[in-house]
């Protein structure tokens, strides 16, 4: 085999001075998290943890579209697939999601700054790479999303705990409709940290790998990250959702999602551009997984009071559920596999999800239930 034929590592761990840098490197699959790469990520950067030469850690995503377009759950899909039809035991949509939210939880933990380069497109799985971190760098290109409710999910990787946090009702917005943020948005949603253009970014690692991080403060370390980044630091513009917050809270304050569809409907042929926003909404709604809407309702009522490893252990039943379930299936299929965009959701209609259904999807797992060591 030539050098040219050897296949690329799917993530790179390297170190620039002080810092441990991670570069998530599958480019041409939007650099779409997998569990080989988890499994390499969570013990180095527990190793890294515990290195005292180790001052922060940087995350970027390879190629110029994204940081990380979600996880691969296209593997999952085939792998519950098969266990479906008896040809496999399914390991895989178990094992990715406890893996995956458990680094979820590793990257919370971290005791350094944890600097994620959230350039392009950030879904799914690659908000759950970044936005637990100590410190999220939008850019002019960034456009984050969880559209888990267009393919039969619900927002996981600790989403439940961020957008359960977000100003007013925007959270619930996000969860229902997955609607996509720019950087102005992100920040708004403090889903992001920073705005820095995307040209200033590898001026930015150089100036935090070469920082004497030894005139830090013990204990403020990530205030030290803030001044070396503060700098570099732009105006990321107006975020579309402050200017939508006040329709927003009008309509996703309802306790349901027929009472919150009803409330847009309302809304429509209003003035401004709150009607046409309330029209663009309900048509986003009406095309998601009904069953997905009212668990994401739920998760986003319980997620306030819960801290966010209760709100892992959480996203983790339900994603069970979702296994053992219908419409994750037809929804990778349409988005994913055939790309008809055409989903067959089960039940089709909210007025048939009843709330035994939605119920059912939080219920403990008992020995098989979502646990941390460490």
């Amino acid at each position: 085999m030539s050098p040219s034929d050897a296949v690329e590592p799917e993530i790179l761990f390297d170190r620039k001075g002080p810092l441990g840098l991670i570069t998530l490197n599958r480019p041409r699959a939007l650099n779409a998290l997998n569990l080989p790469m988890i499994r390499e990520m969570a013990p180095q950067l527990d190793a890294w943890a515990k290195d005292d030469s180790v001052a922060a850690v940087v995350i970027t995503g390879a190629g110029e579209k994204a940081f990380c377009a979600g996880g691969d759950v296209k593997s999952v899909y085939q792998d519950g697939l098969a266990a479906k039809s008896g040809e496999g035991d399914g390991a895989l949509t178990r094992d990715f999601f406890r893996e995956e939210y458990q680094l979820n939880r590793a990257i919370y933990r971290f005791p350094k700054p944890y600097i994620a380069l959230i350039d392009g497109i950030t879904m799914g799985g690659g908000v759950g790479l970044s936005v637990h971190g100590s410190h999220r760098i939008a850019t002019e290109t960034t456009m984050v999303a969880m559209p888990e409710t267009a393919i039969g999910l619900f927002p996981d990787v600790g989403a439940t705990y961020v957008l359960a946090r977000a100003p007013g009702e925007a959270g619930a917005y996000l969860a229902l409709t997955g609607d996509r943020l720019s950087a102005a948005d992100a920040l708004y949603a403090k889903i992001a940290t920073h705005h820095v253009p995307s040209d200033k970014l590898d001026a930015l690692v150089d100036a935090l790998a070469s920082a004497d991080w030894g005139q830090a403060e013990t204990g403020k370390e990530r205030l030290f990250a803030d001044g070396i980044i503060e700098p570099f630091v732009t105006d990321a513009g107006e975020a579309k959702l402050a200017a939508l917050q006040d329709a927003i809270d009008q309509a996703f304050g309802s306790d349901t999602v027929e009472e919150i569809i009803a409330e847009l409907t309302s809304m429509i042929g209003g003035a401004g551009a709150d009607g046409e926003w309330a029209k663009e909404t309900v048509e986003t709604m009406g095309k998601r997984s009904p069953t997905s809407m009212k668990i994401a309702r739920e998760q986003l009522d319980r997620g306030t009071a819960l801290d966010l490893e209760s709100c892992l252990v959480m996203e983790y039943r339900l994603t069970q559920g979702c296994m053992a379930g219908h419409d994750f299936y037809e929804g990778i299929r349409a988005v994913l596999v055939d790309k008809d965009h055409d989903p067959k959701w089960e039940p089709a209609q909210l007025t048939d999800v009843t709330d035994a259904i939605v119920e059912k999807h939080f219920e403990a797992l008992g020995e098989n239930d979502l646990s941390f060591t460490g």
